[in-house]
C-alpha cells in the first residue's frame, strides 16, 4: 500500500483540533515533501524522521514521499508531528499494518535515535480526543473508546482526561511492536494518577495575615461573587500577601472547570503538571509585561496571562507601573470574560473569565496620607502617577479598598491577632456560591442589567441609601449596577433574600472612586 492515513492534533490554545496526516509514496526521483501549512519546526521533521527510521533499523523508502497535513488552512507547529509522519511512512511502505492506525491518534517528537521526547499540549490533545469520541464505523456500531499514543512522560499528564485510553511509548520500535501485535511488545494504558486521594498541596492561608479585618472581609465578598478588587496602601501593608491567599477562598473546581483550565495551561508555553490538577490558577505577571503578554497576541494568536488565569486569579501588583496602553487592553475582557484576537486571515477566541486583583501605592513614594508625614511627593507627581489609571478601567473594578499600614503594636501582638483560617471563610463562600447557582446559574459578577434588576433590588431603605450614594459620588450606570452586584454577594453571604440598608452601606464603602487629573 502506498497511501497511509494517521490522525493527530494541533496545539491550538487548548482546542487541539484534529489533524489528518496523509502519507503517499510514489515512483520518481527520491524526495520528501511536507505540505499543509507547516512551520519551520514541522518542515525540519523530514531530517529527524529520516534519521530516526534508519537508526531504528527500518527501511527508509527511496521514493517520492509526500506528506499532507489536513486541513491545509490550519497552521501546524511544533515537533509533535514527527511520530505520525514516521508511522505513516512505515504503514505506506508495508513495514507495519495500516489497519493498526485506525481508531488511534498519535503525537510525539522523535530524537535521531528514535526515542520519543516529551511535548507540550498533551492534556489539551487528550481533551480533544475525548470530545471527538463520536465516530461510528461503517456498519453503525457504537463508537469505541479512542486510543491516544504519546511519549511516556507526556502520557502521565494526558491520563487525567476521562473518556480516552492513553498509551505511553518510550521509543519508536516499542510502539511499532505494539501496533504489529507482538506479544512481548504490548503497551498498557497509563494508569490514572489518584489525584483525588492524594493530600492537596499546601496553599497560603488567611490565618497568616495579621490584622486587616476590613481587607479580609472585602476579599471574602469578592470571592463569593467573583468580583474584581483594587487594593491601595503603603509598602508593606500586606497587599501582595492578601492577594496570594484569594485562591484559597474560592470553591473547588468542578470537573469541567478543571479540564478547561488544564487544557489551556497544557497548550501554552508553560505546560501543565499533574500537581496543578484542580488548583485554580494564580498568575502574577511583572509590570513590564507587554499587551500581547497580558491579553494574547503573536501570529498565529497565542493566549496571554488573562487567559492562563481563566477560572482563577490574575494579580497585577504595582498597577500604575504598567503601561497605560497595556492596562486599557484589559477593559473588554474584564467585562465580557472572553477576548478575540484577530490577525490577517485568522481569528482566535480565548476565554478570560478570571478575577482581577490589583494592588498599588497611593503615590510614587507610597506614603501619601501617612500620619508621620513621610510622603515627599508633590501634588503634580501624585496626579501623574494616578493618571495611568483611566476612569473606564476603574469603573470595571467592583471593590476598591484602602489597606492601612500595620502599627508596631499590631505587629508585636501578631500571635494574638491571628485571623480566621481560609478553610472557614471558604465554607461561607461556597454556601454563597451555591445560593447564586440555585437562583441564577451564574456568579453575581456575570449578571446582566435585567438580571440585576430582578435579583439585586434592595428594600425601600436600602434603595433610598443607594440612590443618595449614587448622586453624591457621581456613579456611572456601570458603577451603579456593579455596586448592586456586590450588594447581592454580601446578602448571599448573610443568607438574605432581599438586601437591606446595612448591606448597601457596606457595598458603598467598597466603591472608592479615583479621579486621575
Amino acid at each position: 500500500m502506498s497511501l497511509a492515513v494517521v490522525r493527530s492534533r494541533a496545539p491550538a490554545a487548548g482546542r487541539a483540533p484534529e489533524v489528518t496526516v496523509e502519507v503517499h509514496l510514489a515512483n520518481g526521483l527520491p524526495s520528501f515533501s511536507i505540505v499543509g501549512l507547516p512551520d519551520l519546526e514541522v518542515r525540519e521533521s523530514r531530517e529527524r524522521v529520516r534519521a530516526a527510521l534508519q537508526n531504528c533499523g527500518f527501511d527508509f523508502p527511496v521514493r517520492r514521499i509526500t506528506v499532507n497535513l489536513a486541513p491545509a488552512d490550519l497552521p501546524k507547529e511544533s515537533g509533535r508531528f514527527d511520530l505520525p509522519i514516521a508511522l505513516g511512512i512505515l504503514a505506506a511502505s508495508g513495514q507495519i499494518p495500516s489497519e493498526a492506525l485506525a481508531h488511534r491518534e498519535f503525537a510525539g517528537e522523535l530524537s535521531l535515535t528514535g526515542a520519543l521526547r516529551p511535548m507540550r499540549g498533551a492534556f489539551a490533545m487528550a481533551s480533544g480526543t475525548a470530545r471527538g469520541n463520536g465516530r461510528r464505523d461503517p456498519q453503525g456500531a457504537p463508537a469505541r473508546t479512542p486510543e491516544l499514543y504519546l511519549p511516556i512522560d507526556s502520557a502521565r499528564e494526558a491520563a487525567l482526561v476521562p473518556g480516552v485510553d492513553v498509551y505511553g511509548a518510550a521509543d519508536l520500535p516499542s510502539l511499532c511492536a505494539h501496533l504489529a501485535g507482538a506479544e512481548d511488545g504490548r503497551l498498557r494504558p497509563v494508569a490514572v494518577l489518584a489525584m483525588d486521594g492524594a493530600p492537596p498541596a499546601a496553599q497560603p492561608d488567611m490565618a497568616d495575615v495579621i490584622g486587616q479585618g476590613g481587607a479580609r472581609r472585602a476579599l471574602e465578598v469578592a470571592a463569593a461573587g467573583g468580583h474584581h478588587v483594587l487594593m491601595v496602601g503603603p509598602p508593606g501593608a500586606g497587599k501582595s500577601m492578601l492577594a496570594a491567599r484569594l485562591p484559597s477562598l474560592l470553591p473547588p473546581m468542578s470537573d469541567d472547570e478543571a479540564l478547561t483550565s488544564a487544557a489551556l495551561l497544557s497548550a501554552s508555553m508553560l505546560g501543565f503538571s499533574p500537581a496543578q490538577w484542580r488548583r485554580r490558577p494564580f498568575r502574577a505577571p511583572h509590570h513590564s509585561s507587554s499587551a500581547a503578554a497580558l491579553v494574547g497576541g503573536r501570529n498565529p494568536p497565542q493566549p496571554g496571562e488573562i487567559t492562563l488565569a481563566h477560572l482563577g486569579v490574575l494579580f497585577l501588583d504595582e498597577l500604575p507601573e504598567f503601561d497605560r496602553h497595556v492596562l486599557e487592553t484589559l477593559r473588554e475582557p474584564l467585562e465580557a470574560g472572553r477576548i478575540s484576537i484577530s490577525r490577517a486571515g485568522l481569528q482566535a477566541d480565548f476565554p478570560a473569565a478570571c478575577q482581577l486583583i490589583a494592588a498599588m501605592n497611593p503615590c510614587p513614594c507610597g506614603w501619601r496620607g501617612d500620619p508621620n508625614g513621610r510622603c515627599r511627593c508633590t501634588p503634580e507627581n501624585a496626579a501623574r502617577y494616578l493618571r495611568k489609571l483611566s476612569g473606564p478601567l476603574l469603573d470595571r473594578i467592583d471593590i476598591q479598598i484602602e489597606i492601612p499600614a500595620l502599627t508596631p503594636a499590631e505587629l508585636a501582638a501578631r500571635s494574638a491577632a491571628a485571623g480566621e483560617s481560609s478553610a472557614s471563610i471558604a465554607a461561607r463562600v461556597a454556601a454563597a456560591r451555591e445560593r447564586q447557582l440555585a437562583r441564577q446559574r451564574k456568579m453575581n459578577r456575570e449578571l446582566s442589567g435585567r438580571e440585576v434588576d430582578e435579583v439585586c433590588r434592595p428594600d425601600a431603605a436600602g434603595e433610598a441609601l443607594l440612590r443618595e450614594a449614587g448622586e453624591r459620588f457621581g456613579w456611572s450606570a456601570r458603577a451603579y449596577y456593579r455596586v448592586l452586584k456586590v450588594v447581592r454577594s454580601i446578602a448571599d453571604l448573610a443568607g438574605n433574600e432581599t438586601p437591606n440598608a446595612a448591606q448597601i452601606a457596606e457595598a458603598v464603602q467598597y466603591r472608592r472612586v479615583f479621579s486621575p487629573a
